[in-house]
């Protein structure tokens, strides 16, 4: 039980009298009286309080959010006591949704039941489990307060923002434009897809009779097969040093993750197969390709949760791990960033394992800071040092975006507030020119 600032300040109002005591007798007597009153006065006020047992609240909130998106969070509060409830409410929710929260008022009638709507915005990506709520109720006459903690444990997962209205036009009216019948210049696979059974003829390929078919029906039947139309896409994301930079306001991986999430959109727009691996010193996520939602579903849950770590790479034993797990031909997107020819060797080397098997494409995002110091007039000595150094910087790592090409990968790199756009252009033009 506490006092109120109500109650600081009745016992405030006595202090002149007090003063006045000093000098005049018998009126010691009246302030005992008078502290004495408001002190009974405090307890019975704060008595009369509902308590614990007679609040009750519920919480009905989503378990998933996005980035930047407002959602709504519904409170039930219920009282269950004879006198009206006076509420002073400060939550505490997971930090990727602010984390601690200004107090708020609330009345609850006796007996009855109130209703809170407050919306919320998540400004992080990630997986939590916490959050609690502090409660304080006021007595009716606003001389004290009972206070007590409620347990009110969130479980969310934040999730990067999703791909723009204008991205997901623009990918369907490829899609629309596919199934009109514009095909692409030409398409090149591993497999073929079954498509019937028929009777063999001559000039047919002797490697497609089915022999159990043959011997059903007492002549030769051949398989029939349609060109394969869905491809494999696979999102590698290097979650080692290279992306814990800051670009532009955010972190270099918050830039590819979501750059990954839209080219997944797209690929599973286009029906094809899309799965994600993440990996640093070790391996932390890997997810085969599959198609649909279920396979968008599965990507978005790694996107959600995927940061980067303070450590070295271990390129080769991710890319021995990826050549055993995935053998089908795809798409491997890389993410990742270089500093220069020699620190990116190991990188280029396992990046060129991937051919001819694999088409492979490195991602890299540019520095805007760095690119803005190296196109600058130099002002005094110091920024034509600095100049030089950014241009230096800038051509160890043109050489080694060079070193992937020559390589045989196909390297994209752009400034991060176009990287989302760019990834999904190149997609699709991939897949209009049947590179898949």
């Amino acid at each position: 039980m506490l006092p109120s600032k109500r109650a600081a300040g009745t016992l405030a109002l006595a202090a002149p009298f007090a003063l006045l005591g000093i000098f005049t007798g018998g009126v010691a007597d009246g302030l005992f009286v008078f502290n004495a009153l408001v002190l009974i006065l405090v307890l019975v006020d704060g008595r009369l309080a509902p308590g614990t047992r007679a609040i009750r609240v519920r919480r009905d909130a989503p378990e998933s959010f996005s980035i930047g998106r407002p959602t709504e969070i519904v409170y039930y509060w219920a009282n269950d006591a004879t006198r009206s409830a006076k509420l002073w409410i400060r939550e505490i929710r997971p930090d990727l949704l602010q984390g601690a929260q200004p107090i708020r008022q609330l009345r609850v009638k006796p007996g009855g039941m109130a209703t809170e709507r407050l919306s919320t915005v998540a400004v992080g990506r990630g997986r939590e489990r916490r959050g609690k709520m502090a409660i304080r109720s006021v007595g009716p006459l606003g001389l004290a307060m009972r206070q007590w903690n409620v347990e009110l444990p969130w479980s969310i997962t934040v999730y990067p923002t999703l791909p723009a209205a204008r991205l997901r036009a623009s990918i369907a009216a490829a899609v629309q434009r596919r199934e009109m019948g514009l095909r692409p210049l030409r398409r090149l696979g591993e497999g073929q897809q079954f498509e019937s059974l028929r009777a063999w003829v001559p000039g047919d390929d002797t490697r497609h009779i089915d022999w159990k078919a043959t011997a059903r029906r007492r002549k030769v039947i051949t398989r029939q097969y349609e060109e394969e139309r869905r491809q494999q896409v696979l999102l590698v994301l290097d979650a080692g040093r290279l992306l814990t930079e800051d670009l532009a306001g955010e972190s270099r991986m918050e830039h590819v993750v979501r750059a990954a999430l839209w080219l997944a959109f797209a690929a599973n727009y286009h029906d094809d197969n899309v799965g994600v691996m993440v990996f640093s010193d070790d391996i932390h996520h890997y997810v085969s390709p599959q198609r649909g939602r279920r396979g968008l579903r599965r990507v978005l849950e790694v996107l959600a949760v995927v940061q980067p770590r303070l450590v070295e790479p271990d390129y080769p034993a991710a890319f021995r791990y990826l050549a055993v797990r995935n053998r089908k031909r795809a798409l491997t997107v890389f993410f990742t960033d270089v500093i220069d020819r020699l620190a990116s060797e190991a990188m280029v080397a396992n990046v060129a394992s991937l051919r001819p098997r694999h088409l492979p494409l490195v991602v890299t995002m540019r520095n805007p800071v760095l690119d803005m110091t190296a196109t600058q007039r130099p002002e005094d000595v110091g920024h034509a040092y600095q100049k030089a150094a950014a241009e230096e910087l800038i051509s160890a790592r043109a050489d080694a975006l060079l070193q992937m090409r020559r390589a045989g990968s196909l390297v994209l790199d752009v400034a991060p507030v176009n990287a989302a756009h760019a990834v999904v252009d190149q997609y699709m033009e991939l897949k209009r020119h049947g590179r898949l």
